[in-house]
């Protein structure tokens, strides 16, 4: 998924950035309102982890940015704040967020509700993807072929899900590289390329991931579940 992370504390922000690539996410940082502001409208992304308390300096405050986001409806925002009343958090679920988590909070639950709205904010998938003797279980994190398990890193994770999910359309270069990598990517990078080199490799015999030239890849060559 992509994330956006809207801190004007830049140790804090860089800190949340590098946990949630660690967690497989494409995660860009803005500073500041405008920034944040700026990005979004050049970038589509799943969750913004929104500062309520942006600098009193700032231009443009939270408050802002989340009816902008809300007004568009295209990202789903949990906001954070210092401030954890009762009145302070359906203030800040009137201006348009989804969700709301008071400061200081514990990284692992940030990370599982942002999660939870990367799910609600796209078409429903079931838990667990499922192609021929290959699953993927996105809940916990794990893939398996012919019930054997296959050691994953979180890129190679993020870039299979995103496959899988297509249910056999193709997926192109430049969709994986903006779902599964962030704004620091060099454009031209063969890492895409390399991801799915990897995985093709951890994955074995009868190949799974199928290259469509000149336009990306997509998971062929077996059977889909007939939906229900």
């Amino acid at each position: 998924m992509r994330v956006l992370v809207v801190e004007d504390h830049p140790r804090l922000a860089e800190t949340v950035a590098a946990v949630l690539r660690r967690e497989g996410m494409a995660v860009d940082v803005a500073f500041d309102g405008q920034e944040a502001l700026n990005r979004i409208a050049f970038t589509s992304y799943d969750v913004v982890v929104l500062d309520r308390d942006l600098g009193g300096r700032a231009e443009i405050q939270g408050d802002e940015v989340c009816r902008s986001l809300a007004g568009a409806g295209e990202s789903s925002v949990l906001m954070l704040t210092a401030s954890a009343t009762v009145q302070d958090r359906v203030d800040g679920l009137g201006l348009g967020a989804d969700d709301y988590l008071p400061k200081p909070f514990h990284i692992a639950e940030l990370v599982a509700r942002i999660r939870a709205l990367a799910r609600r904010s796209r078409r429903a998938l079931p838990p667990t993807l499922v192609y021929g003797d290959l699953e993927l279980d996105s809940g916990h994190r794990r893939v398996t072929r012919a019930g054997e398990p296959i050691a994953v890193t979180p890129k190679e994770f993020a870039v299979l899900e995103l496959l899988l999910s297509a249910e056999g359309a193709v997926v192109s270069t430049e969709e994986i590289l903006e779902r599964a990598w962030d704004d620091a990517t060099d454009p031209f990078t063969n890492a895409v390329r390399m991801t799915i080199s990897r995985l093709r490799a951890k994955l074995g015999d009868p190949p799974v991931i199928e290259t469509v030239t000149p336009i990306g890849y997509r998971v062929g060559g077996g059977s889909w579940p007939e939906a229900a």
